[in-house]
This record gives C-alpha cells, sequence and structure tokens, in this order.
C-alpha cells in the first residue's frame, strides 16, 4: 500500500522501492529496523524533530546508529539552542507517528537537515510514513525531494 510519501515521490518521478517489516511496537529503534531490512543500521536514516529557540520547528535525519548533536544542529540552524521536541507534539506537528515520522509530507514544509553521512550511500533507507514500511531511496532524490540540507549533526552514541 503506497504511503504519501511515496505518493510525493512519485508525483517528483523519482524512483524508490517500498520495503515492509513487521512491526514491534515494543522496538522502534532505527537499529531494530535495519536489523529486519537487511540493512546496516548506518544506512537506515531516522528523522527527529527538533525545535529552535529562534527559528522553530526543523526535521533532522540522521543515520539510525548515532544520535542527534543538538549543538552542531543549532549552529547550523542558526539558533541558540535546539531541543527535541516532546513525543507529544510529534504527532501534532507532523501528521506522522513515532516510528513512522518522515521529511516528506508532513503537515507544514519544515526545514530539512540531513547528516552529511548520506552522501555515503548509494541507496538508503526512510521511514515511508507509518510504521512497518521503509522507502528506499538514493541520497541525491532524496536531498531534492526534501530540499534538505547535508550538514555534520551527528555524534557517536554513548
Amino acid at each position: 500500500m503506497k504511503t504519501n510519501a511515496a505518493r510525493i515521490l512519485d508525483q517528483l518521478g523519482i524512483p524508490y522501492e517500498l520495503r515492509e517489516y513487521a512491526v514491534d511496537s515494543e522496538e522502534l529503534t532505527a537499529e531494530n529496523v535495519a536489523a529486519k531490512i537487511g540493512f546496516p543500521p548506518e544506512q537506515v536514516f531516522k528523522t527527529l524533530v527538533a525545535r529552535g529557540d529562534r527559528h522553530g520547528v526543523c526535521l533532522a535525519v540522521i543515520p539510525g546508529n548515532y544520535e542527534l548533536d543538538l549543538k552542531a544542529l543549532a549552529a547550523k540552524t542558526a539558533d541558540k539552542k535546539v531541543e527535541l521536541v516532546p513525543l507529544k507534539e510529534v504527532l501534532p506537528l507532523t501528521g506522522y507517528i513515532r516510528g513512522g515520522v518522515t521529511a516528506l509530507g508532513c503537515k507544514k514544509d519544515y526545514p530539512v537537515y540531513a547528516d552529511e553521512t548520506i552522501g555515503l550511500w548509494g541507496l538508503i533507507s526512510i521511514s515511508a510514513g507509518r510504521r512497518g514500511t521503509q522507502i528506499l531511496l538514493s541520497p541525491a532524490d532524496y536531498l531534492r525531494a526534501t530540499r534538505a540540507v547535508a550538514a555534520a549533526i551527528v555524534r557517536v552514541k554513548i
């Protein structure tokens, strides 16, 4: 079944593949998704919703086995401080639930920042906008479709 994110890619003429997997609502990590679809976690990109003190909401797209460097994102967005939004705000802001957030087809057209490691891959995996479905596509096509800025915004998980 196609999602809004897939329909947007269709409209843009961007090739992609949908890959479905069994959802474990207790284990929604990107590492778990990566294992289920047969990708290394650094090739599965998760979308996080953040809010800066000056410029408001933005989306950070990072590899599944890293964590967001809030200071680096703040520097990129020209905010003094950036924080992840509380989970209860994710659905109202994006239209997506945790484990299904994607930069494609959000309720609003938020600025998107993708970690620069996205360019290391020939193919990446992102959420298709619902739990249990991933979209596989080229990083260049993803950056074009989301108008994302590539930047160093991650740090190794502690």
